[in-house]
């Protein structure tokens, strides 16, 4: 299990730089060729779209299992680390509630777009299979706030800075076990 785990943090975080460097390799061509050949490849602007569409939203789900989120934090840093984890842990509830939502009102669009088709213009795709990155997005984002709340709360492991440069040390460390040793969350 935890091994899944760990290749779905990898699958995600390399997804993530596909779709990047698919829509900035498009975007360049289209530059590229715009200026210097005066010509246009007409699905090449559809496509750079949906790929960053898919990154964000992919990219999303990759920040809450880094815990990297935008929070409001100096408040939470006067508290007591239980009184701050409980606080946390509210916020963290609300937004899964939000997520669920917006996962269940993402599919009843999906739904609708099968019934009543529609297609993208220059690729001829269909919207709703496009859409699908909203309820994956939405569900894949709960899931990493619970894995987060799981390893923050039960396994105790402690979140870093994400801005510094040796990212996966501050991510992903736990405090030192009553044996001495120092090492990874069973998650992480």
């Amino acid at each position: 299990m935890f091994k899944l785990l760990k290749h779905m943090d990898k699958l995600e975080s390399y997804v993530c730089q596909l779709l990047l460097c698919l829509f900035v390799v498009l975007l360049f061509i289209q530059v590229i060729l715009r200026v210097f050949f005066n010509y246009g490849i007409p699905w090449s602007e559809e496509l750079s779209r949906f790929a960053f569409v898919w990154f964000v939203f992919l990219g999303a789900s990759y920040a809450a299992r880094l815990s990297a989120h935008n929070r409001v934090t100096f408040h939470l840093r006067m508290m007591p680390e239980k009184m701050r984890n409980a606080v946390e842990l509210i916020g963290d509830i609300f937004w899964i509630a939000f997520n669920t939502l917006m996962t269940l009102k993402s599919i009843e669009v999906i739904d609708s777009m099968m019934e009543f088709t529609y297609f993208s213009p220059a690729l001829d795709w269909s919207m709703a299979y496009l859409y699908m990155i909203f309820p994956i997005s939405f569900t894949l984002t709960s899931l990493r706030i619970i894995q987060v709340n799981y390893m923050k709360l039960v396994c105790g492991v402690k979140f870093g800075d994400v801005d510094e440069p040796n990212l996966e040390d501050n991510i992903m460390s736990t405090p030192t076990s009553k044996t001495g040793h120092h090492g990874n969350g069973p998650l992480a």
